[in-house]
């Protein structure tokens, strides 16, 4: 598929760019589909074929994609490792991936030296000439005629690596496919100029590039994600929608330049990832003047899930992660895979093409994960009078209070309303009477005159029982993240379970 989408990009966008860099140096849709042939070649000449795992431990860089076309066009898998992770933390992907091939910059060869494998270095080009001068290298060979298998592995996506050891969702072409026309022409709209939000290797770069490829649109490198730049983008290229996760979002609303730019070509604000504080959302609709969907999805999805709608009252929009998308079923269930009864917390599940065929090298998670072709998401909900689904927190996070179920995340849906606070993050703290306590991680708006356990305990205590309110409070300057920008509550409850 993959192919297909590139051979015809190169024909239709010929000189159009398919990716530039902040330094205005790019690569178009047809020097892009010649060096992927390039590197096809060489691949094959090395004995590379279907099956075969090639891993990409890289920076978002022009590079990456290269590869990836590369790697499709003899039947391998494409498996991104974030460049984020740690030595050890890559190590464990690659053993994960049991890889025929690493691909990796210099600076991240430590994790690769840690699994004990050989890998291929590359210094990454900046443009079409550099990397073709890179990518010519080598024999030039007839490459394989692949037949169309819908069923064929394209690309592995790892979960963020917050819990545990790695996992690596896959999909084949036929879930690809399936992603592409449920994304295609969505809130962003195709063609015209985009930002890449997400590091290659995320599912959201992963699993979209056949419909980015398909609709000829003008993708935006940043050596690092900063609001300014990204802001200057949009307003110059009078883009569209405004992309990204909701601390991304925040960011560009504390940035000088939105009250200086146009962005009268903005009509709409997509954040992925889960639900959006209140706040945020009401500031961004304001500031923007477009409707702002958020998307909730995960690496296991395929990145398609449910949504608010961009014209959603305030109690959709503030409050939920809105209705399945097109294409997509919910449903909630109790812990023996029973639907619960309306309004009841359980576990959210959805169903649709677009989900991973399992972890790889995995399938005793993926049957846990997997069910009669249900995806269990471990995110704990429940659906409102509206039929909007509303997040309660994880399944692994919810702790046990003198005998009562909290959910954190339906504790930080109050609080984070508290005019004193800018972020949230309710976790749990061992206590020999209770059992376990909540402690409120919180971020202040004014660091001079942080709230108090007091005063959030009183402003929760109408919307929430006392069992849920917190016991503590911890004021931090910013709340710890992972590689995926996602806030990284292992670490905080690892620090209460340690005293610090």
């Amino acid at each position: 598929m993959l192919t297909e989408i590139s051979r015809r990009g190169a024909a239709e966008f010929v000189d159009t760019l398919a990716y530039v860099t902040e330094q205005g140096l790019g690569i178009t849709y047809a020097e892009l589909d010649e060096a992927a042939e390039q590197v096809a070649a060489r691949f094959a000449a090395r004995g590379l074929g279907e099956g075969d795992v090639v891993a990409l431990v890289l920076p978002s860089v022009i590079d990456y994609v290269v590869y990836f076309l590369a790697a499709d066009r003899v039947g391998a898998v494409t498996a991104g490792l974030n460049s984020k992770l740690r030595p050890r933390e890559i190590a464990n992907c690659l053993e994960v991936l049991r890889p025929a091939l690493v691909i990796v910059t210099g600076d991240l060869i430590e994790g690769v030296a840690l699994a004990g494998l050989e890998a291929e270095v590359i210094t990454p080009g900046t443009d079409a000439a550099s990397i073709a001068a890179l990518h010519r290298q080598g024999p030039s060979v007839l490459l394989p005629e692949l037949t169309e298998d819908d069923d064929r592995p394209v690309c592995i996506c790892f979960t963020s690596g917050s819990t545990g050891m790695p996992k690596g969702a896959w999909y084949t072409n036929r879930q690809l496919r399936r992603i592409a026309e449920l994304d295609t022409g969505g809130a962003w709209g195709g063609g015209g100029h985009g930002i890449s939000s997400t590091h290659f290797a995320h599912v959201g770069f992963m699993t979209k590039l056949p419909w980015l490829l398909a609709s000829g649109r003008t993708t935006h490198l940043l050596e690092r994600w900063s609001a300014g730049p990204v802001l200057q983008l949009i307003a110059d290229h009078k883009m569209p929608a405004v992309t990204g996760v909701a601390p991304q979002l925040a960011l560009m609303m504390r940035s000088p330049l939105i009250d200086t730019l146009d962005f009268s070509a903005v009509q709409a604000i997509v954040a992925g990832g889960a639900a959006s504080p209140p706040a945020l959302v009401h500031e961004c609709r304001e500031r923007f003047g477009a409707g702002y969907s958020i998307r909730y999805s995960s690496t296991e999805s395929g990145g398609i899930g449910l949504g608010t709608a961009l014209d959603a009252d305030d109690e959709e929009a503030l409050h939920t992660i809105g209705r399945p998308r097109p294409g997509v079923e919910a449903s909630i269930r109790d812990e023996h895979g029973e639907p619960v009864a309306d309004g009841e917390i359980g576990e959210l599940w959805i169903q649709s093409g677009c989900i991973m065929s399992g972890y790889w090298n995995d399938p005793e998670t993926t049957a846990e994960t997997l069910v009669d072709g249900w995806l269990r998401t471990g995110d704990l909900a429940h659906v409102d009078d509206n039929g909007c689904y509303r997040l309660a927190g994880r399944l692994k996070e919810m702790f046990i209070r003198g005998g009562y179920n909290v959910y954190p995340m339906e504790v930080e849906s109050v609080l984070v309303a508290h005019p004193g606070i800018a972020e949230v993050a309710v976790v749990p703290r061992p206590d020999p009477v209770m059992g376990e306590i909540g402690v409120a991680v919180v971020v202040p708006i004014d660091a001079d005159a942080p709230p108090t356990l007091d005063d959030i305990r009183s402003f929760g205590e109408n919307d929430l029982a006392k069992y849920k309110l917190p016991e503590d409070i911890r004021i931090i300057e910013a709340l710890p993240r992972n590689s995926t920008e996602k806030v990284d509550r292992r670490t905080l409850a690892e620090a209460e379970a340690s005293g610090g």
